[in-house]
């Protein structure tokens, strides 16, 4: 298969792999179960060659309104991937890993199987109506933070600052 074709319509690969970043959560079902077969989809991506996950972090529900903890907790996790996908690409095929694990988007920050979020790409800045990069509120979210530090210590937010400072202030200055 040609690099275009796996590629798909869009933005050319790029000519060197990236690091991108995924957070993945789910709360509802087999949460491990389906953050496992989320992160093998991720594996067989086109034109990416590593995937390195944190380990998994449980969370109380985060809605438009705030925590609710009586909804069903997520199991959340950061995946650091090198691709050559155009962040756009890989945004699709998020969706597609997300549409293949019975996600459905009814409302905004509800319950689902799968969420997956493209939160930074390489030092990118990408700032369109369908995507946001560095993700806009990931440096407000300790289930973004605390997995994202523990696979990559020396991680930073473009724009924001080192995981490990954020995570601490977002602490209130303990670590």
């Amino acid at each position: 298969m040609s690099v275009r074709l796996a590629h798909g319509i869009g933005d050319p690969p790029r000519d060197a792999e990236v690091p991108a970043v995924v957070a993945l959560g789910a709360n509802l079902g087999d949460r491990a179960e389906t953050l496992a077969a989320a992160v093998d989809a991720l594996r067989a991506l086109p034109l990416t060659t590593e995937v390195r996950v944190s380990k998994p972090l449980e969370t109380v529900a985060v809605t438009v309104h705030g925590e609710d903890t009586d909804a069903p907790r997520y199991l959340n996790a950061v995946a650091l991937v090198s691709t050559r996908l155009a962040p756009r690409a890989l945004l699709r095929e998020l969706h597609r890993i997300e549409a293949d694990h019975g996600r459905v988007r009814r409302e905004r920050w509800g319950d689902r199987t799968l969420d997956l979020d493209l939160i930074a790409y390489a030092d990118e800045r990408v700032d369109d109506e369908d995507l946001t990069v560095p993700h806009p509120r990931a440096h407000e979210r300790e289930f973004v933070l605390a997995p994202w530090l523990d696979v990559d210590p020396d991680a930073a937010i473009p724009g924001r600052g080192r995981v490990e400072d954020l995570l601490r202030e977002l602490r209130g200055g303990t670590r």
